[in-house]
């Protein structure tokens, strides 16, 4: 139903998928949010993004997953395409050793624009392709362990790891919400109980009858 708010999910979780034209992105993102592969792909024009819920330590999450849609090309990507992110999965095809080395720049476009907590995970596309392999394993785990990233290889084509890839991305995601919900909670508890101002308590109704003594001096 049209305008109709979607109450069927306890979090909504934005990932931008980033990386160079041609190593995937799209075909990953049908995969994971249609289980579709399309060979004839073609770079679109504009943003896309779609989206897929599922069930992570017992909360309904709903991703939201945005695709550069050819952008990239053009070096077009703005800040708005970042804004609002908490992940990330940046691509690579293991066939091209251009788009691995090209990973550190779009890790530094990726922290210029992205928030500080955003959970990336790297992903080497395409392993169905493996005896056209120009990345090795090695040299991408590497990186990832430098960079302090998760990592995986994976094939849209083959669907090869690519719920894991997105799975683990969003369960990581959902920790470091769910910390910051808790510390948030415990701050709010340790304020609520404020301690009592101390002093002396003086009581004016001492007299009896309710009459005030008035006490004169005089030189």
């Amino acid at each position: 139903m049209a305008h109709r708010i979607d109450h069927e999910y306890d979090y909504l979780f934005k990932i931008v998928l980033i990386g160079d034209s041609g190593v995937g992105k799209s075909n990953l993102l049908s995969r994971f949010t249609r289980n579709e592969f399309c060979l004839e792909s073609k770079s679109t024009i504009g943003v896309e993004f779609a989206t897929r819920t599922l069930q992570l330590e017992g909360k309904t999450i709903k991703a939201q997953i945005w695709d550069t849609a050819g952008q990239e090309r053009y070096r077009a990507i703005t800040s708005a395409y970042y804004r609002g992110a908490v992940g990330a999965l940046l691509v690579y095809d293991i066939t091209k050793k251009q788009t691995f080395d090209n990973i550190q720049r779009w890790l530094r476009e990726l922290r210029d624009h992205a928030d500080s907590n955003i959970v990336i995970m790297l992903a080497g596309n395409k392993t169905d392709l493996t005896h056209l392999r120009a990345v090795q394993l090695d040299d991408a785990r590497s990186l990832a362990e430098m960079e302090v990233l998760s990592f995986l290889e994976t094939s849209a084509l083959e669907a090869t790891n690519v719920d894991k890839a997105f799975e683990t991305i969003l369960t990581e995601i959902y920790r470091v919400v769910s910390k910051k919900a808790l510390a948030a909670q415990e701050i709010a508890r340790s304020s609520v109980t404020v301690p009592p101002i101390q002093g002396t308590t003086i009581n004016v109704a001492d007299s009896p009858a309710g009459k005030t003594n008035w006490t004169c001096c005089s030189n």
